[in-house]
């Protein structure tokens, strides 16, 4: 089945996985669906399965014994997770969280290694997947290392917003405590300047949706 919103390869040196090629590894997977808040995986399981995002968004997140967590990644369809399970036998480094009813495609390693003997030109586009990732978390550990708390909420709203024919939106429905386990701070604290910026003028909220009316001022 086609899948939404899965643009060409970008100017990488690795290019990522074009439409056609997550297409091929979603065909070759075992589909399933699940409600929203269904956990696919589990920080510490052993498990060696890819998922292909077919519909939907999920969140990736890791978490502490006394219940604090921090948000990851948030991934919608088109977009693969479980891939460090392909490379090594290790458990899983952050649990899998669906924010929307989902559907799923998932391959074994088995079924995976077949893929790459069959279409081997998928074994760059998967590097270059893997670097995209370590990007990725070098940035997020910048934000969290270098920011203040403004300016990580700043960096994630720009992060996810989407461009729109007259708007700019996050059409995730965030609440304040997600947010605030995005950027590592309290809800009250992330709640305070989101209502600052809703006073400013600088977003808006329709839906539960996010819109950024105005570029975000630089400070706060």
């Amino acid at each position: 089945m086609p899948i939404p919103g899965v643009g060409g390869q970008a100017e990488l040196l690795f290019p990522v996985l074009t439409r056609d090629e997550i297409d091929y590894l979603a065909s070759k997977g075992i589909h399933k669906r699940y409600p929203k808040n269904s956990v696919l995986i589990c920080e510490g399981d052993d498990s060696d399965s890819l998922y292909v995002l077919l519909d939907g968004k999920v969140k990736i997140y890791a978490g502490d014994d006394y219940g604090k967590e921090v948000v990851i990644n948030i991934q919608g369809p088109g977009e693969l997770f479980g891939e460090v399970a392909m490379i090594g036998k290790i458990p899983r480094s952050a649990s899998v969280m669906a924010i929307e009813p989902v559907e799923v495609a998932f391959l074994s390693r088995i079924k995976f290694e077949a893929c790459l003997l069959d279409r081997p030109e998928l074994a760059v586009k998967f590097l270059g997947l893997l670097v995209e990732r370590v990007r990725s978390l070098t940035d997020m550990t910048k934000n969290l290392a270098l920011n203040d708390v403004y300016g990580r909420i700043a960096y994630t709203l720009n992060k996810l917003v989407e461009e729109g024919e007259d708007e700019k939106i996050i059409r995730i429905r965030l609440t304040h405590q997600d947010i605030a386990s995005m950027v590592g701070s309290s809800r009250e604290m992330v709640s305070r300047i989101m209502k600052d910026l809703t006073t400013g003028g600088y977003i808006d909220s329709h839906d539960k949706h996010i819109v950024l009316k105005k570029n975000l001022p630089q400070a706060w």
